[in-house]
């Protein structure tokens, strides 16, 4: 056998074990959606929290680094480069036009300030008592889209926020 290249057992075996991460993978990230069957079901209390929990917070990230082992470094490289060619492909453009980023603002703020003020005036919107699930998911779902209605640049200026050393640099006014 020659050194460097790659048999086509190889390969199908490299395929079956990528094939068998991704697949691990999604099991686990998607294993907080079973924390709705636990706590319905008639286990005793605290099995139900300790359940509830691993679901939640240990098991996705035991499942990503088992995930990580089966598909090996190279499947796992492969499976990254791909993930993040979609995102690059479908996520947020870096520069919008100033309509889009005004709507984005609007966007970005307004489940913010509602969600801050809700508490404190829930007469404000009608229904919000009996609705309110709806009502903090449509705002959440609003909040979120928005960072993708704002673009590349907007996750830049958030992220400064998080940097000590950043500093904002405004544009020059046009001159007419």
């Amino acid at each position: 056998m020659t050194p460097g290249i790659i048999t086509e057992t190889e390969q199908d075996q490299m395929r079956w074990r990528l094939r068998l991460g991704v697949i691990v993978f999604v099991i686990g990230f998607l294993s907080p959606l079973l924390i709705p069957l636990v706590t319905a079901s008639e286990l005793p209390t605290k099995w139900k929290a300790v359940i509830s929990g691993c679901l939640a917070v240990g098991i996705p990230e035991l499942f990503s680094i088992a995930a990580i082992a089966i598909m090996g470094k190279s499947g796992f490289n492969y499976f990254k480069e791909r993930f993040f060619s979609f995102l690059k492909k479908y996520g947020p453009a870096d520069r919008v036009s100033r309509t889009r980023y005004r709507i984005g603002l609007v966007m970005f703020c307004l489940p913010i300030f509602f969600g801050w003020l809700a508490p404190y005036f829930p007469h404000i919107v009608p229904g919000y008592e009996t609705h309110r699930f709806w009502v903090n998911l449509i705002g959440d779902m609003m909040f979120v889209s928005s960072l993708f209605v704002l673009g590349g640049d907007f996750w830049d200026k958030i992220r400064a926020l998080f940097v000590y050393g950043a500093t904002a640099k405004f544009p020059e006014p046009l001159s007419n």
